[in-house]
Parts: C-alpha cells; sequence; structure tokens
C-alpha cells in the first residue's frame, strides 16, 4: 500500500512547501536535486540493475538503451522537467498538455518495477519532491489558474502509483517484467546522471554538492 500512497504524497509535499514557503534561493534547490540524482542513481545500480543482471540477456541491455532514448524523446516535449528543468511561457494561462503527456509516461512507467522492488520507491519519493516544488515554482510565475496547477499536479501524483496498478493487474506483463525494468533502469540513468552534471555550475562539483551526493549514495546503499 506504501507504494501507492508515497509518491502522492512526495508531489502533494512539494506543492505544499512552494504553496506555503515560496523558496527563491535557487542554490538550496540545485543541492535537493543532487542529492535526488545520486539517490536514484544507486538505488537503481545497488537494487534494479542486480535483479534484471542476474540472469542476463542481450536484450535486457538493449532495453537499457531504449528507455534511455526514449526519455530523451520525452524530453523533447517536456523540456526537461524530469530533472529540474521547466520552460513554461509567463503569459502562458493554458493547461500544459505536452509537458502533462511525456511526465505522465515517464511516471507511469517508473511505477511498472516499483511493487516487485520495495527499495524503488523510495528513489522515486526523493526524485519527486524536488520536481514537485519546481513543477508548482514556475506555475505560480505563469498566468496558469491555481485550478488548473492543482488538476495537474494532482493527476501528475496518480500516475506513478496507477503504473504500479497497472503492473499487478496486467498479469500477461510478468513475462516482460525484466525488460520493462531494463526500460525504467535506462531512463533513470539518463535522468539521475544528467541531474548530478546539471545541477553544478560549469558541471564542476563543490565540497558541499559534493558531500551531498556521498550522503545520498550512502543512505540509498543501506536503505
Amino acid at each position: 500500500m506504501m507504494h501507492y500512497i508515497l509518491p502522492i504524497l512526495a508531489v502533494v509535499l512539494g506543492f505544499v512547501f512552494v504553496t506555503i514557503f515560496r523558496p527563491s534561493e535557487k542554490k538550496h534547490m540545485k543541492l535537493l536535486l543532487a542529492f535526488s540524482g545520486a539517490f536514484l542513481l544507486a538505488i537503481t545500480i545497488f537494487n534494479l540493475l542486480p535483479s534484471v543482471f542476474s540472469e542476463y540477456k542481450s536484450s535486457y541491455g538493449i532495453f537499457v538503451m531504449a528507455g534511455i532514448l526514449l526519455q530523451i524523446f520525452l524530453e523533447f516535449f517536456s523540456k526537461g522537467a524530469e530533472h529540474g528543468h521547466v520552460h513554461i511561457h509567463k503569459d502562458n494561462s493554458k493547461f500544459p498538455w505536452l509537458l502533462f503527456f511525456s511526465l505522465s509516461i515517464h511516471a507511469i512507467l517508473e511505477g511498472f518495477p516499483m511493487h516487485h522492488h520495495d527499495h524503488l520507491v523510495y528513489g522515486i519519493v526523493v526524485h519527486k519532491i524536488p520536481i514537485a516544488i519546481i513543477l508548482t515554482t514556475f506555475f505560480y510565475k505563469s498566468k496558469i489558474s491555481k485550478t488548473l496547477i492543482f488538476a495537474f499536479l494532482f493527476l501528475f501524483a496518480l500516475m506513478t502509483p496507477l503504473g504500479s496498478l497497472l503492473s499487478e493487474q496486467l498479469t500477461f506483463l510478468e513475462v516482460y517484467e525484466n525488460q520493462i525494468t531494463s526500460l525504467v533502469i535506462g531512463i533513470f540513468l539518463h535522468i539521475s546522471t544528467t541531474i548530478l552534471f546539471e545541477s553544478s555550475e560549469g558541471h564542476k562539483f563543490n565540497l558541499t554538492k559534493l558531500l551531498v551526493i556521498i550522503a545520498a549514495t550512502a543512505i540509498a546503499f543501506f536503505v
């Protein structure tokens, strides 16, 4: 049950945090993104990779690459919102459908392996909180109504649990469990590594960011 509730709470937490505090310090957000990227990468390497490649098939590597390419394709529409970039015109007042659909596809897919990998939910939660904060912050700077903002984030919050629910109910997908997980691994590898490099000014890591990344990796290892 927690793998349904926690991803939703992560988005709610990000939305409430911005609504109450209206954060403006970009430095802290970059540190939070760096933590989430390192944590997601570590969870992927420590948990997902061994579970899939314990019985290696060459097709799994193909699906990992397919996941990387799929995420690059989705970012053509989302403009990189999955790793902290949101490009919404300040005068925009319409529901950002392309952003919603690209983020939803990503979120549904990441939910598929979640009920088979309990630790993955923590990586997804840590990833979703800063993304929800960034989305809400940029939405508030646009002319999108609060009703549409709430609708976007509410529906987005449901997508990962929906993916997990589909994977449980569509039993014929069990045959392709490792292939789907490999696809998600590729998605996570692309997102997490992009976050780590883009969260640093000039692609250089300062000491604080390095310590944050080490801490995230250590926590993921012991989770």
